[in-house]
């Protein structure tokens, strides 16, 4: 067996770097936390025209018909590159809530989704601009982005929104496969946070010597390598767990979120004061990381339900 991603995965995962890699979204991220959405959704629709959205959507419906490790491969681009929306709600956990018409529209990016699912996930992510906000049952709710503003996040580009909803399902196929998509973009901030401070580590001189080569920052970096590799395996694992799917995606969560907040902490380290300005890249990654290792379950609950 090999347990590789195939040519077309990998040059799938090239086309989603080059395109973000181009499309300055920081810049997205900044505007879509002002509530100014025009270049989010300009960059949401160029990731539909590359198939980012259809790829849980059945064929007869217009998409591909891929799997969960296709999932993981886009959900990591989209975290490497801080790329703001409800992305794990419309790619991951729609497609197996929605039907008939509404299916083809999402595959398309001509229909924005967002979910909640009580307990875990109590508030809909940019409910205001969406154009379907459905819990786990499946069910459409009403009066999403009504009234009060959003909620405010630690990381701004999540606009959060009350939304009246029974309680939800934290189970079945949608929970999970949103669970594995913020596990893999979780992933993905943590890699961006890894190479950037290496990359800084090379730059930044201090008494003469770059600071990459003091023992100390080369400790605190293969730190960050060293737990990547050890999430990277769980996460492509539940990908593929079949029937323990379940434990599979809460463990991935888990080693996924220690990894990116050690790269988080890390990053800030290697960088000193320059990474907690407004202005510097890194701040978009610092809260996101922070805001997604609770998202769609803190690590206390899927500690408990891989125990269970």
């Amino acid at each position: 067996m090999r347990f590789l991603l195939s040519p077309e995965q990998r040059q799938f995962a090239a086309t989603l770097h080059e395109l973000l890699g181009g499309a300055d979204t920081a810049a997205a991220a900044r505007a879509w936390a002002a509530g100014e959405h025009d270049r989010g959704l300009k960059l949401w629709h160029a990731l539909a025209d590359v198939g980012v959205f259809a790829l849980l959507v059945d064929e007869d419906h217009g998409g591909l018909g891929a799997g969960p490790v296709d999932l993981v491969v886009a959900c990591e681009a989209l975290g490497y590159h801080a790329v703001p929306g409800p992305l794990v709600e419309s790619a991951a956990v729609a497609p197996a809530l929605l039907t008939g018409h509404r299916l083809t529209s999402l595959a398309e990016g001509d229909l924005v989704a967002t979910v909640v699912a009580p307990p875990e996930v109590p508030l809909a992510l940019d409910a205001d601009i969406a154009g379907v906000v459905l819990d786990l049952t499946g069910a459409h709710l009403a009066g999403a982005g009504a009234g009060a503003g959003p909620v405010r996040s630690i990381d701004p580009p999540r606009r959060l929104f009350r939304v009246p909803a029974a309680a939800g399902r934290s189970g079945g196929t949608a929970f999970d496969r949103g669970v594995l998509a913020v596990a893999a973009q979780l992933l993905g901030a943590a890699q961006w946070l890894l190479d950037t401070s290496v990359a800084y580590a090379g730059q930044r001189r201090q008494y003469g010597r770059a600071i990459g080569e003091y023992q100390a920052i080369k400790h605190l970096l293969a730190d960050v390598v060293t737990r990547l590799e050890l999430a990277r395996p769980l996460l492509y694992g539940a990908a593929v767990a079949g029937e323990t799917f379940a434990r599979d995606v809460s463990a991935a969560k888990v080693m996924a979120g220690d990894a990116a907040l050690l790269a988080a902490r890390t990053a800030l380290q290697v960088h000193g004061a320059i990474g907690y300005t407004a202005e510097h890249d890194l701040g978009l990654r610092l809260t996101k990381v922070r805001a997604l290792a609770g998202a769609w379950g803190t690590g206390s609950f899927h500690r408990a339900r891989v125990l269970r």
